[in-house]
Protein backbone atom coordinates (compact mmCIF):
# COMPACT_ATOMS: atom_id res chain seq x y z
CA UNK A 1 0.00 0.00 0.00
CA UNK A 2 1.55 3.57 -0.81
CA UNK A 3 1.99 6.04 1.88
CA UNK A 4 2.35 3.21 4.32
CA UNK A 5 4.27 5.16 7.77
CA UNK A 6 5.70 3.36 10.79
CA UNK A 7 4.55 5.33 14.14
CA UNK A 8 6.93 6.49 16.56
CA UNK A 9 6.28 7.71 19.94
CA UNK A 10 7.75 8.32 23.80
CA UNK A 11 6.61 6.44 26.61
CA UNK A 12 8.92 8.84 28.67
CA UNK A 13 9.13 12.61 28.73
CA UNK A 14 10.95 14.77 26.09
CA UNK A 15 12.04 18.58 26.24
CA UNK A 16 10.27 18.69 29.35
CA UNK A 17 7.18 17.78 28.42
CA UNK A 18 5.04 14.47 29.10
CA UNK A 19 2.65 13.34 26.63
CA UNK A 20 0.90 9.98 27.22
CA UNK A 21 1.44 7.49 24.53
CA UNK A 22 -2.71 7.35 24.19
CA UNK A 23 -2.48 10.78 22.93
CA UNK A 24 0.47 10.59 20.82
CA UNK A 25 -1.23 8.20 18.95
CA UNK A 26 -4.24 10.01 18.47
CA UNK A 27 -2.47 13.02 17.50
CA UNK A 28 -0.53 10.70 14.71
CA UNK A 29 -3.56 8.77 13.51
CA UNK A 30 -5.11 12.02 12.91
CA UNK A 31 -2.49 13.30 10.66
CA UNK A 32 -2.39 10.46 9.01
CA UNK A 33 -6.07 10.44 8.57
CA UNK A 34 -5.58 14.05 7.04
CA UNK A 35 -3.15 13.65 5.03
CA UNK A 36 -3.88 10.15 3.34
CA UNK A 37 -1.21 7.83 5.19
CA UNK A 38 -1.55 4.40 6.24
CA UNK A 39 -0.48 4.35 9.40
CA UNK A 40 1.12 1.34 11.07
CA UNK A 41 1.08 1.00 15.13
CA UNK A 42 3.89 2.76 16.62
CA UNK A 43 7.25 1.88 17.75
CA UNK A 44 7.47 3.06 21.70
CA UNK A 45 10.87 3.99 22.71
CA UNK A 46 12.11 2.62 25.72
CA UNK A 47 11.84 4.54 29.21
CA UNK A 48 15.52 4.80 29.53
CA UNK A 49 17.27 8.51 29.16
CA UNK A 50 18.55 9.10 25.71
CA UNK A 51 17.53 5.64 24.15
CA UNK A 52 16.45 5.65 20.38
CA UNK A 53 16.68 2.14 19.93
CA UNK A 54 12.80 2.16 18.90
CA UNK A 55 13.91 4.55 16.19
CA UNK A 56 16.59 3.03 15.14
CA UNK A 57 14.70 -0.41 14.49
CA UNK A 58 11.88 1.68 12.94
CA UNK A 59 14.90 3.31 10.22
CA UNK A 60 15.79 -0.96 9.84
CA UNK A 61 12.45 -1.67 8.74
CA UNK A 62 12.08 1.61 5.86
CA UNK A 63 12.48 -0.92 3.42
CA UNK A 64 9.15 -1.91 4.58
CA UNK A 65 7.25 1.09 4.49
CA UNK A 66 7.35 4.88 3.15
CA UNK A 67 8.80 6.16 5.94
CA UNK A 68 8.47 7.12 9.77
CA UNK A 69 5.73 9.32 11.51
CA UNK A 70 6.94 10.50 15.10
CA UNK A 71 4.65 12.38 17.34
CA UNK A 72 6.87 15.91 17.58
CA UNK A 73 10.34 16.25 16.42
CA UNK A 74 11.60 16.90 19.26
CA UNK A 75 11.35 13.02 19.83
CA UNK A 76 14.64 13.06 17.91
CA UNK A 77 17.92 12.33 20.07
CA UNK A 78 19.44 15.43 20.99
CA UNK A 79 22.49 15.34 19.26
CA UNK A 80 23.02 16.60 15.99
CA UNK A 81 25.65 13.70 14.81
CA UNK A 82 22.38 11.63 15.83
CA UNK A 83 19.64 13.47 14.06
CA UNK A 84 22.09 13.71 10.41
CA UNK A 85 22.39 10.02 10.77
CA UNK A 86 18.86 9.78 10.76
CA UNK A 87 18.39 12.56 7.70
CA UNK A 88 20.61 10.53 5.99
CA UNK A 89 19.18 7.09 6.53
CA UNK A 90 15.61 8.55 5.29
CA UNK A 91 17.21 10.85 2.57
CA UNK A 92 19.16 7.90 0.83
CA UNK A 93 16.58 5.90 0.62
CA UNK A 94 14.22 8.33 -0.67
CA UNK A 95 11.80 7.80 2.23
CA UNK A 96 9.65 10.51 4.05
CA UNK A 97 9.84 11.52 8.00
CA UNK A 98 6.83 13.09 9.69
CA UNK A 99 6.26 14.88 12.73
CA UNK A 100 2.36 15.05 13.53
CA UNK A 101 2.40 17.75 16.04
CA UNK A 102 4.15 20.33 13.90
CA UNK A 103 2.55 19.24 10.57
CA UNK A 104 6.02 18.70 8.89
CA UNK A 105 6.84 16.58 5.92
CA UNK A 106 10.49 16.15 5.70
CA UNK A 107 12.02 14.75 2.48
CA UNK A 108 14.92 17.05 0.59
CA UNK A 109 17.72 18.26 2.43
CA UNK A 110 16.66 21.65 2.97
CA UNK A 111 13.71 20.43 5.13
CA UNK A 112 16.48 18.36 7.27
CA UNK A 113 18.41 22.07 7.77
CA UNK A 114 14.42 23.16 8.77
CA UNK A 115 14.24 20.85 11.64
CA UNK A 116 17.77 21.75 12.54
CA UNK A 117 16.77 25.63 12.35
CA UNK A 118 13.67 24.52 15.06
CA UNK A 119 16.12 22.98 17.14
CA UNK A 120 18.68 25.59 17.27
CA UNK A 121 15.59 27.69 18.11
CA UNK A 122 14.60 25.77 20.48
CA UNK A 123 17.91 25.46 22.71
CA UNK A 124 18.28 28.68 22.41
CA UNK A 125 15.19 29.68 24.13
CA UNK A 126 15.74 29.28 27.59
CA UNK A 127 18.98 31.34 27.71
CA UNK A 128 16.70 34.30 26.00
CA UNK A 129 14.78 36.86 28.99
CA UNK A 130 11.35 36.58 29.47
CA UNK A 131 8.88 38.71 27.82
CA UNK A 132 7.39 40.36 30.68
CA UNK A 133 11.32 40.77 31.79
CA UNK A 134 12.03 42.78 28.61
CA UNK A 135 8.83 45.08 29.65
CA UNK A 136 9.78 45.94 32.91
CA UNK A 137 13.21 46.62 32.27
CA UNK A 138 14.45 50.10 31.84
CA UNK A 139 15.93 51.67 28.89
Amino acid sequence: MKNTVRGYIFSRPFMGERVPQSVQNIVIRDYCQKNNLHYLLSHVEYAMPSSSLMLEQALEELDLNDGIIAYSLFQLPEKISERREIYNKIHNRNKTLFFALECIKVETLEDFQRIEDIWMIRNVLPLCSAPSALLTSSF
